[in-house]
């Protein structure tokens, strides 16, 4: 019994009822203007729902009635964008004011018809609503005074409910919201998990280079090995601090949307960053690169942002061959540059490993180890 009350408990059942009254208001006042045309008010919508406008004013008023305090509704509240937009508000306000009457009538009509059935039960008289006064006067009619009540209560609860599912399925977000609502969520979890190694790499490296460094120089008791600990911190932490500035410029970008972020358009900036650093860039585009997609086109210029910082961390200033080009429905990337040193493993590091996972992401493939004498990284990510 508790839970068949509990909807009557809940604020979000009166608002609701709030919400379905609305449209009533506005049709009673045409009905005290010409009755003879009640028709008119739902003609009238057709117009006034393919106004842009008109769709965040009911998103704003669904979420705030229908859906109080839901964190994520399913309701938008951006204006009309396309043709199926404007055409779901048009067909949400004429369901609106449809489900707007029903309620109008059943919340007036049933309290009476209850009230009716209990006064004709209890003066044995006739009912005086026009639907029963037809009928026999008899006290059994109080046993089904509660009915209307019942109904009432399904009235409410139901077209409620009824109203929350068709504003959801009606004003939702259209197929182009969710599309890029999805590219900013990955977008910002992609970054996340890039400051995350950024963070775990540079600046856990250098405190435990100066730990370690420092634990030494201490158990040493040499003053020309303690001067050379401590430039190996100051070096250490020097480095940690560029890197550290790096990181929150990515932290300072998150809040630009992303239409506004790097793209495989804005490479150049980061080819002559890598030349600014020493480095001998060789780079080579074929293909047309701005016709990319948005998500693709975002993403390679990360894998090549991510493979340059690479090769200036671990190889320094070398001659370094950048190829980007665009054929099949594939971008590729390459980066190559001379190994410094002796040939490492297979490339385990966190910008590595990031590297594969934003390829993947988006379907492609990528790779990087030794070639031929080089250090390679190649990525291909699909453009569909």
């Amino acid at each position: 019994m508790a839970r068949f009350l509990r909807p009557l408990l809940r604020g979000t059942t009166y608002t609701r009822l709030l919400h379905l009254w609305v449209p009533v208001l506005a049709v009673s006042v045409w009905l005290f203007i010409d009755m003879s045309t009640p028709w008119i008010p739902a003609l009238l919508l057709v117009p006034f729902g393919l106004v842009p406008a008109v769709r965040r004013g009911e998103g704003v008023q669904a979420r705030l009635l229908l859906t109080p305090g839901e964190p994520e509704p399913g309701i938008s509240e951006a204006p009309s964008a396309t043709w199926p937009d404007r055409l779901r508000t048009v067909l949400w306000l004429e369901l609106r004011m449809l489900l707007g009457a029903v309620t109008a009538l059943a919340t007036v009509w049933l309290p009476v018809l209850c009230f009716e059935l209990a006064r004709c039960a209890w003066t044995g008289g006739p009912a005086g609503a026009p639907l029963l006064d037809r009928l026999p006067a008899h006290r059994a009619w109080a046993l089904l005074s509660p009915l209307p009540l019942l109904a009432l209560y399904g009235v409410a609860v139901g077209l409620g409910e009824l109203v929350t599912a068709a504003g959801r399925r009606l004003l939702g977000p259209s197929a182009a919201e969710r599309l890029a609502a999805l590219e900013e969520r990955t977008e910002q979890l992609l970054e996340r998990t890039r400051i995350a190694r950024e963070l775990h790499d540079s600046i856990g490296h250098a405190l435990t280079v100066a730990v370690v460094q420092a634990g030494a120089a201490r158990a040493a008791g040499d003053p020309g090995f303690t001067d050379r600990a401590l430039g190996a911190i100051e070096e250490t932490g020097r480095a940690a601090l560029e890197d550290l500035e790096r990181v929150l410029g990515v932290l300072r970008e998150a809040g630009r949307p992303v239409s506004a972020r790097p793209t495989l358009a804005d490479a150049g900036r980061l080819l002559e960053s890598a030349r600014a650093s020493g480095a001998k860039v060789d780079a080579e585009v074929t293909g047309a690169v701005e016709a990319v997609p948005g998500p693709v086109s975002r993403e390679g210029y990360r894998i090549l942002q991510e493979a340059l910082t690479n090769v200036l961390r671990h190889a320094g200033a070398v001659p370094v061959r950048v190829r980007v080009s665009v054929t099949g429905g594939t971008l590729a990337l390459e980066v190559r540059n001379p190994l410094p040193g002796p040939i490492p493993g297979s490339g385990r590091g966190s910008g590595l490993r990031g590297i594969r996972e934003r390829a993947a992401l988006l379907g492609g493939t990528a790779r990087s180890g030794p070639d031929e004498g080089d250090w390679q990284v190649r990525a291909e990510l699909p453009l569909g």
